[in-house]
């Protein structure tokens, strides 16, 4: 009976496996009949294009595709090197496979199953240029069976050398090309006949991520690309071993050069090409973009960005022409970026995504792990210049406060107190490191090779509390940002809607965006507490009617010379984050107009204030919210220094047991005696002389506030407390 069950349970298995591959089989088989292949021209009629501003009726920018962009070229015009770079980077096995991979077919039907967002990879040449020229690059397993059968077919009906031509001649190269023959030009000024086999693995290394691995603005990942095409083709017996071990990496045209054929010049042209990133970055690809007429709704305020383009026009006038700066606007509600300008050419340099030091608007992240750590903004440390291992920390032009709390030096940007107070802490700079990524520094930066805020050995320097790394104007934004939201961060993002000409929604970020809480909201409030009275304490910067503000100046010198080279102010709202770099190019010494020397608290907070009160004119006034208590210190506190009590002149105490009489001083007095009418003489007399003691006061210290002569838990005394509070200026 046993044997009778299991018997038709294993013929059930067996019958359930046989449909399982007939039916799929015969799916194929019908498809397969169906189904027609594409030639090169099967393609869909290009459509513009529409980048808007955040209202969706403002455009910024268009993309135009390109029309005359593209020129077909025989396979016996790529030169073989060209062709066997491509092969090693893209199908190695593209001469013997049967047009399609069950491998790369398995995973990407794995990766849609899992929803991964890079489900529907794995494919051969033969597939990728299906999916270029005909069924589109939608995840899903309808599209990949359809790409599946065409492939099949196709691997049949024609030759191999014409998939792989009508495949360089279809593909995107990025900066607006499609095709190696107009790649070629694009990246080397020459026909692709001329190409040398450098060149060719450039060409075949940027096929992965079109912009993404574009050296002029990813020349780290595109180098890492290109070696391994070359140590492919070697493997594959193409290159000789001996010729790839000499081989450096070739010069390609900037990006600034290449006319992209976008619409949009200045900085909208830098958002563009934002734009265009974040689209990939998303799945919607560059034939997507050229193909569906596209209607690209931005995160962009069009107020904010007109004030932020004014700020800079206005306040560069009569600068140095060799000065560059960038300016870049987030939402710390939704990590939209509200404005952005990174230069004044649209296909230039952009200034906004360049590592670059940020001096002293660094320091907050060391306030930041103190607080973690349950420093509170009381804590006091001494402001006097520091000498370690033979290098002294001073402050700008000499500025002290003798020993402060960390708040006034906060507000006075003291290097030595924020440097005293790292050192107080463990394995203090991997811990400012550490808070510092929390709240949106990156760890890895397009362009600068390793992890960003540490050594090569994995180690962050004493420097990185007065900004000794690299971050980028939008991660500096993003990062006051997360202050900004009590310590919940979001990431910067520069598009809100993504539809196509037909209204099919691409992307929708929606009204509200989630946030992840990086940081304990009492440091980001305390951290807010501390900065707020730095912008009208640094020159007069303070926003237009009163407007509650947090910000923090920055400067970084170049080298030893007593110049500087990179100037900052980054601050915030509760509904606005900008930060302003000012800089050359060339890290040359920075001076403003009249010849001296530009700090944070200069041109950089002219067109900080000028940007945020323009983008902010005829919105309600926020408030910060109340922080709460560190270590009993909520926020700033009252005092600034140790309390000093009154000085007096009364003789001290006695130290003897038995009791002393006590002689005041006398002083001969002279009083005046009428001894004949109208006929007086002075009379010599004594009386004791006026004290000149302090009488009591009832006066002390406020809460919490330690006393000089006292010793505090830092284990400082009065005497070296000091009691001198100058005025000073932030930087």
């Amino acid at each position: 009976m046993k044997s009778k069950r299991w018997k038709i349970v294993r013929r059930t298995l067996y019958s359930l496996v046989a449909i399982g591959m007939v039916v799929p089989l015969l799916a194929f088989m019908v498809a397969y009949m169906a189904e027609d292949v594409p030639r090169p021209g099967d393609m869909k009629t290009n459509q513009v294009a529409t980048i808007y501003a955040s209202d969706g009726s403002t455009v910024l920018s268009t993309i135009v595709p390109p029309e005359g962009n593209r020129t077909d070229v025989a396979i016996d015009e790529i030169p073989v090197h060209v062709r066997n770079a491509v092969l090693a980077a893209e199908d190695r096995d593209f001469y013997s496979n049967p047009g399609f991979s069950i491998s790369g077919f398995a995973r990407a039907a794995r990766d849609q199953l899992l929803n991964k967002p890079s489900a529907g990879g794995g494919s051969t040449i033969t597939q990728q240029y299906v999916k270029n020229a005909m069924v589109g690059s939608e995840h899903s397993y309808t599209r990949k069976f359809k790409e599946l059968v065409i492939s099949a077919k196709m691997a049949r009906q024609w030759s191999k050398d014409d998939i792989l031509a009508a495949y360089l001649n279809t593909i995107p190269f990025g900066r607006g090309v499609f095709g190696i023959a107009a790649a070629s030009e694009a990246y080397f000024d020459k026909p692709v006949e001329q190409l040398t086999v450098e060149e060719g693995a450039v060409m075949a290394a940027t096929i992965q991520q079109p912009y993404g691995l574009d050296p002029s603005t990813n020349p780290t990942g595109a180098e890492s690309r290109w070696n391994y095409v070359l140590d492919g083709m070697v493997g594959a017996n193409t290159l000789d071993a001996g010729q790839r071990a000499g081989m450096a990496y070739p010069y390609v045209v900037p990006l600034s050069e290449v006319d992209s054929g976008a619409v949009g010049t200045g900085p909208a042209g830098l958002i563009r090409n934002q734009v265009v990133k974040e689209l990939e970055a998303n799945g919607i690809n560059e034939q997507v973009l050229n193909t569906e007429g596209l209607q690209i709704t931005t995160t962009i305020d069009d107020q904010a960005q007109q004030a932020a383009v004014a700020a800079v026009t206005d306040n560069m006038e009569g600068e140095d022409p060799n000065i560059r700066t960038a300016v870049v606007s987030v939402d710390p509600k939704t990590g939209g970026v509200k404005a952005y300008y990174g230069g004044t050419e649209g296909s230039g340099y952009d200034f906004a995504q360049a590592g670059l030091q940020t001096g002293s608007s660094f320091k907050v992240f060391g306030l930041a792990a103190a607080l973690d750590e349950g420093i509170p903004l009381s804590k006091m440390y001494d402001s006097s210049p520091l000498t370690l291992g033979g290098v002294t920390i001073n402050n700008a032009e000499g500025a002290s406060c003798g020993v402060c709390t960390i708040a006034e030096a906060t507000k006075r940007s003291l290097n030595t107190s924020f440097y005293r107070q790292m050192m107080s802490i463990e394995n203090g700079p991997e811990k400012i490191a550490a808070i510092a990524h929390k709240a949106g520094i990156p760890e890895q930066i397009p362009g600068l090779a390793g992890t960003t805020l540490q050594e090569s050995n994995g180690k962050s320097e004493y420097g990185i509390v007065l900004g000794q790394y690299q971050s980028r104007v939008i991660d500096m934004a993003s990062s006051y940002a997360t202050l900004a939201a009590s310590g919940v961060y979001r990431a910067p993002h520069f598009i809100q809607k993504v539809v196509t000409a037909d209204g099919t929604v691409l992307l929708d970020r929606g009204a509200s965006v989630a946030g992840e809480s990086r940081l304990d909201a009492a440091v980001a409030d305390n951290i807010t507490s501390a900065l707020e009275p730095i912008a009208a304490y640094s020159r007069n910067h303070g926003l237009a009617g009163g407007r509650p503000s947090a910000a923090k100046t920055g400067t970084a010198q170049l080298g030893d010379t007593g110049e500087n080279k990179d100037a900052w102010m980054v601050g915030y709202t509760p509904s606005l984050s900008t930060a302003v770099w000012v800089g050359t190019e060339q890290g040359l010494p920075l001076q403003n107009s009249w010849g001296g020397l530009m700090y944070g608290s200069g041109l950089p907070s002219d067109i900080w204030k000028d940007t945020m009160d323009g983008a902010l004119e005829g919105t309600d006034v926020e408030q910060f919210p109340e922080p709460e208590p560190i270590a009993g210190q909520a926020g700033v506190p009252a005092y600034t220094a140790p309390y000093t009590p009154p000085k007096t002149t009364a003789a001290p105490p006695s130290s003897t047991a038995s009791p002393q009489l006590t002689i005041p001083p006398m002083e001969v007095t002279q009083t005046p005696v009428e001894i004949l009418p109208g006929v007086t003489i002075p009379i010599p007399g004594l009386r004791p002389a006026p004290t000149t003691q302090t009488p009591p006061t009832t006066e002390g210290p406020l809460p919490g506030q330690p006393t000089t002569g006292e010793e505090d838990d830092s284990g400082m005394t009065g005497q070296d407390y000091g009691q001198a509070v100058p005025q000073g200026r932030g930087w």
